[in-house]
């Protein structure tokens, strides 16, 4: 096939968007991939559209190779059934009502639609299925930043696994995993899988697939031995120990005016940081006030404290907290607390300096057990430096594009939504579900974030456009279009640029673009015949007979 480039839409830009921060923002719009209509609301040209189609039969390839079969559900969804799942209410979902006052939902994923469907399952002989499709998602993301990478609609490869045990679920879990790493890889994609929080869709288990780039919005923790990856909403990295002064028998107040950070807590007392405690009172969504404590040197992991309380939550007011507490936000402990103290692990041994729920009063050696009973749970944030739970190695944290989520839903959906199947023994059971999404635009962002230099994108063969650019200079058009019909005889997708512009411009459209071979007809084409082949990704050039074009080397 040949694509004239002198009959397409191919706005190409010599300067990025002023807003533009992520590589991956800048090149898709200058290179004439893509185009913003609205906040987070993007349409894909031709260049794009056809990238993201070589996406999505990758993806569809491998779903079909592990027996996943393709449908397509609408985007349209009853409220009623998010309702019954108790997901309708979440900030992210748009929500609308038809002219009769019945509510609708947009779907940021399609459970409750693809599970109300496999209500029509009976029998444990019909069991396993997986159901896929490629549909448009809706989410009312409240800061759209970063091009592709955080949008308010998107298409989305979401699939479904409905087994009749956890056994099955493990196996269907296990499928999807495996064809996730062969689609990323055939993307050309550096990646990892890590475990993850499964957040709004809940469930038992989940992964996430993360690609290392500049611009992204998750965290990546890795290993510098190699051994341990993690998304950083649930990595537990191992601090330094803390060095303590000596213990006391009992906490001992000590007045502190006007010390209300860790740090200046630390410098006034001349201790170290990592020896003291940090309090953060937040409400959970059924109003109950919970303090959750951390080292001083640490940060709260809202994920991990979300995980912990199965619930959403918000920082309490100063209102809450005075009533709560009897002091303002800087002094507070959670030595005479009486409400629920969820605590980090590094808290459980040794004594720290706490707030004394009194303004300007802290309390010296605060230990858990003794002077205060907390639950103890992994919820501060991983840091650099720390320590590999695994090898003791160094942790390293980059940041990372999420590529794709697996999870194990188990009966989250089934339930609610009455998806049950008559089993062996005569009984009904709830089917057992996954869930498996991939975002194409995603994927296509972190490919140009790992695949680019400075004049442009670097596409892997896979996922390019087109498999070669062939650059028509004056007076060398006749031999550009034999070395484009060569090309494409031999089964390559052909961009021809025939159109009447400079040399400079032509090339710098050729890098911007970024098909994997740059082929040139020019004024020596007119002496010898032959033309210049150029790889993209390295620079590498080699002038060849039109009629060796496309052969194998």
């Amino acid at each position: 096939m040949i694509a004239r480039a002198s009959q397409l839409f191919l706005p190409t830009l010599r300067d990025a968007p002023a807003d533009a921060e992520a590589v991956s923002h800048k090149l898709l719009v200058r290179g004439g991939f893509i185009r913003q209509v609205s906040a987070g609301l993007w349409t894909f040209l031709p260049l794009g559209w056809r990238v993201h189609r070589k996406i999505e039969q990758i993806v569809r390839e491998e779903m079909d190779a592990i027996g996943a079969q393709e449908m397509l559900a609408p985007v349209l969804t009853p409220a009623e059934l998010w309702q019954r799942t108790e997901r309708f209410d979440a900030p992210e979902v748009f929500k609308l009502e038809d002219r009769s006052g019945r509510p609708f939902v947009l779907p940021l994923s399609h459970e409750e639609t693809l599970t109300f469907h496999a209500a029509e399952l009976q029998s444990y002989r019909q069991l396993p299925q997986s159901w896929y499709h490629f549909q448009t998602k809706d989410r009312d993301e409240p800061r759209p930043k970063a091009g592709l990478l955080r949008v308010r609609e998107f298409i989305m490869k979401d699939s479904y696994s409905f087994d009749r045990d956890e056994a099955g679920l493990d196996v269907s879990y296990r499928r999807h995993g495996e064809a996730y790493a062969r689609i990323f890889a055939r993307c050309g994609l550096e990646f990892y899988r890590v475990q993850a929080e499964s957040g709004l869709m809940g469930g038992s288990e989940s992964e996430d697939f993360l690609a290392p780039a500049g611009a992204g919005e998750n965290v990546l923790v890795t290993c510098v031995n190699g051994d341990y990856a993690a998304d950083m909403d649930a990595a537990s990295g191992v601090p330094r120990p803390p060095e303590f002064p000596p213990p006391l028998a009992a906490p001992q107040e000590v007045e502190t005016p006007g010390v209300t950070t860790i740090e200046a807590l630390a410098e006034f007392l001349g201790i170290d940081p990592a020896a003291t405690s940090k309090a953060m009172p937040v409400v959970t969504s059924d109003g109950t006030l919970v303090l959750a404590l951390v080292r001083g040197d640490d940060r709260l992991s809202e994920d991990k404290l979300m995980g912990e309380l199965e619930s959403d939550f918000r920082p309490a007011t100063d209102e809450e907290i005075r009533a709560a507490f009897g002091a303002s936000g800087g002094s507070l402990g959670p030595v005479g607390f009486k409400g629920r103290v969820i605590a980090d692990e590094t808290l459980r041994e040794g004594q720290f300096v706490a707030g004394a729920n009194r303004d300007g009063w802290h309390l010296r050696g605060v230990q858990a057990g003794r002077d205060y009973e907390p639950e103890f749970a992994d919820i501060r944030a991983t840091k650099e430096d720390d320590a590999c739970p695994r090898c003791g190695g160094r942790l390293h944290v980059q940041t990372a594009i999420e590529l794709g989520h697996i999870f194990k839903l188990g009966t989250r959906y089934s339930v609610p939504l009455g998806a049950t199947f008559l089993d062996e023994d005569g009984r009904q059971k709830p089917l057992v579900m996954g869930s498996y999404g991939i975002g194409p635009g995603r994927v296509m962002a972190a490919v140009v974030e790992q695949h680019h230099d400075e004049h442009g994108i670097a596409w892997p063969a896979s996922v390019a456009p087109y498999d070669a650019h062939v650059v028509a200079l004056p007076g060398a058009e006749e031999i550009a279009l034999r070395a484009a019909e060569a090309l494409s005889a031999a089964g390559k997708d052909v961009l021809l640029d025939d159109r009447d512009l400079r040399a400079g411009e032509k090339f710098a459209d050729a890098d911007l673009i970024g098909c994997p071979v740059r082929v040139t007809a020019g004024r020596k084409s007119l002496e010898d015949g032959k033309v210049d082949v150029r790889e993209r990704a390295t620079g590498a050039e080699t002038r060849l007979d039109v009629a060796d074009l496309g052969k194998e080397p």
